[in-house]
């Protein structure tokens, strides 16, 4: 069926890189954490100055998070180790509850940023985010 004229959708200034930011986001959490968290930061740093608001709203909400995810992760460890050492029977319990509640709320975090970035949207993370300006 052939697309009709008026359906055409054009592209919010900054869209596309606010999309490669929440993608970056969920590949730190997901595939390639570390390499994906570098790219964020590549990212930032050598893109951040020329960059349309909407994509460097995600870009910060991407960094923000990953920076939160990587210290609650620390905090779950740091928990293992003082609670008897990854021997312990505690050590499940805690992983449990840390993958079931933090690591799937920060990607389900990180679905909704990604929708938002592709609907060309500002979209700040609760808790975790930055405040967009």
């Amino acid at each position: 069926m052939p697309v009709s004229a008026d359906s055409e959708q054009t592209e919010t200034p900054g869209q596309s890189m606010a999309v490669w930011a929440e993608v970056l986001y969920l590949s730190n959490l997901l595939i390639a954490p570390g390499l994906a968290f570098a790219a964020l930061l590549w990212l930032y740093f050598k893109r951040s100055a020329d960059m349309p608001a909407l994509a460097l709203c995600h870009l910060r909400q991407a960094i923000s998070a990953s920076l939160w995810a990587g210290a609650l992760l620390v905090i779950a460890n740091l928990l293992i180790i003082l609670l008897g050492g990854y021997a312990a029977p505690k050590t499940w319990m805690i992983v449990i509850i840390y993958f079931t509640t933090c690591h799937s709320t920060l990607v389900l975090l990180g679905v909704l940023g990604l929708s938002k970035a592709m609907a060309g949207q500002k979209y700040v993370y609760p808790l975790v985010g930055r405040p967009c300006d």
